[in-house]
């Protein structure tokens, strides 16, 4: 109890708390206990001097539980608002200690509004040391302990990880059951969280599991690439927590604790079949978790969220994300690259023949990488052995060849002359294979340039009388200047019919 008096002395006397401290022997701590106790008790100094140990130690006693006065009241009741208001960008203590004094004229100084503020928070939320702003982080994390579905079949019970999601701010929770924690439900129960939430926070802030991070480093961690394309998609940052740091992920895993009790604990003895059926439960408690007080306040987390984040948070895409995989190949020759889960083959400008290419494939779409440099984009096609062409990705001699079809040649054949249309079309009918009669077509049609079109159309007419259908015929033709003679002078001159069996006959 002397020591008691020798802090409440000093005190009167307005020494600091740092040089009460060191003339009492006692930390500043249990100065600044001892001086809120007296405080709470309305008496003065020379009132409380006055009892003997035994009454003041009754006192200090019955301080603890006794009721704050109503100056005291007054600043506690606005503590709930104020903790509400800070998380609000740009709002500062002294603003609302300002607010406060103007409302309570004879409030408390603003040294005191903060250490009884800090007091209360601590009270009230002792597992909360960092202040948080709206729309600015989304702590993610899978629970330690895990919930489990059972075979309807065979009665096998399948564990679950349980993935776990909460505002910085607000505190609004979100948890989901996902078969394992790899990259694709990792990704899928981030993107759940945000479309839960009805929007993007400014960062998402991750444990160090492999699914975020490929490489943890204190300082750039290397960031899963399909999460960071995820991140990018939904116009967000990746901030991973830093390894061995509790203070980074301290909310998420306050969360994950008391959900131990609010899901896993009511779910526990529960068998579900489906994962679905499972995440159904889990959203019902789920709401009744996010509608209940806070400890100490007057609101709750979803009121929380309403009031001050959710129009914080930015607007979500109107598609979601789609999930990306990667497979590296590399070009071959065709100017072509084979996307092996599928074994369709896709195109790519012509000048990375030969070069080693990362493809990027999504239920719909594949992109291909060279260098960090997208330099094709085509749409899936899972046909095995099938193939995808752009004709802007071919070398001019290899897209040219790739239009050949018997509608071009006869379409070109047509702007020369019908009769030379009606040879090509015996050529395309008479050959047995699509490319050896596009030889042939291409041929006949290319004389229209070193003889003219006259000379073609006269030659084609020529070899229509001769019913010989073959390039050889109409070259020796305008080799020789026979479209223009007369057909009874010549008769026994005719070119040799082209026959399969003829040794050395080819176009």
């Amino acid at each position: 109890m002397s020591k008691i008096r020798k802090i409440l002395k000093l005190y009167s006397q307005e020494r600091s708390i740092m040089a009460i401290s060191a003339q009492a022997d006692a930390s500043r701590n249990t100065v600044k206990k001892y001086l809120a106790a007296f405080k709470t008790t309305g008496f003065t100094f020379d009132e409380v001097d006055a009892l003997n140990d035994k009454e003041l130690e009754e006192l200090f006693g019955k301080a603890k539980e006794a009721k704050p006065n109503a100056r005291m009241q007054s600043m506690l009741r606005c503590f709930p608002h104020v903790d509400k208001e800070l998380k609000r960008t740009g709002v500062t203590r002294f603003m609302l200690w300002e607010a406060y004094v103007k409302e309570f004229p004879n409030g408390y100084q603003y040294s005191q509004f903060c250490f009884y503020y800090n007091q209360w928070k601590a009270r009230v939320n002792p597992t909360m040391h960092m202040d948080h702003k709206a729309g600015d982080k989304l702590y993610v994390d899978f629970a330690g302990e895990k919930l489990s579905i059972t075979d309807k079949d065979t009665g096998e019970i399948i564990p679950v990880e349980v993935f776990v999601a909460i505002l910085g701010a607000s505190q609004l929770t979100y948890a989901e059951a996902v078969p394992s924690q790899q990259k694709e439900d990792f990704i899928s129960a981030c993107e759940n969280t945000l479309h839960y939430v009805g929007g993007v926070p400014a960062a998402i802030v991750p444990d160090n599991l492999k699914a975020a991070v490929t490489k943890s480093n204190r300082y750039e961690p290397t960031i899963n690439e399909t999460f960071e394309d995820f991140a990018e998609y939904y116009g967000t940052t990746i901030l991973p927590a830093r390894a061995y740091r509790p203070r980074d992920k301290a909310l998420v895993e306050g969360a994950v604790k008391i959900l131990y009790s609010k899901i896993h604990a009511p779910l526990h003895k529960e068998v579900f079949h489906t994962i679905q059926d499972l995440n159904k439960a889990i959203l019902a408690l789920l709401e009744v978790h996010n509608t209940q007080f806070l400890k100490g306040r007057n609101y709750s987390r979803r009121l929380q969220f309403e009031e001050i984040e959710k129009h914080t948070l930015a607007p979500l895409p109107v598609q979601r994300y789609q999930f990306k995989k990667q497979f590296h190949a590399r070009v071959i020759k065709n100017g072509h690259v084979n996307l092996g889960p599928d074994k369709h083959y896709y195109s790519v400008p012509y000048r990375f023949i030969g070069r080693r290419v990362k493809l990027m494939y999504s239920r719909t779409t594949v992109e291909i990488y060279s260098n960090y440099e997208r330099i094709a984009l085509h749409k899936r096609d899972k046909a095995p052995y099938g193939y995808t062409t752009d004709e802007d990705h071919m070398a001019s001699t290899h897209r040219f060849r790739s239009e050949w079809t018997p509608d071009k040649f006869l379409n070109w054949a047509s702007s020369i002359h019908e009769d030379v249309r009606l040879y090509i079309l015996h050529i395309l009918e008479r050959k047995q294979h699509p490319e050896q009669a596009y030889k042939s077509c291409l041929g006949v049609l290319t004389f229209a340039k070193k003889a003219g079109n006259e000379r073609l159309t006269m030659a084609c007419q020529r070899a229509l009388s001769y019913g010989v259908y073959n390039y050889k015929t109409i070259q020796s033709i305008l080799e020789n200047k026979m479209e223009t003679y007369e057909e009874s002078i010549f008769a026994d001159e005719l070119p040799m019919p082209s026959h399969d069996n003829i040794r050395g006959d080819y176009e």
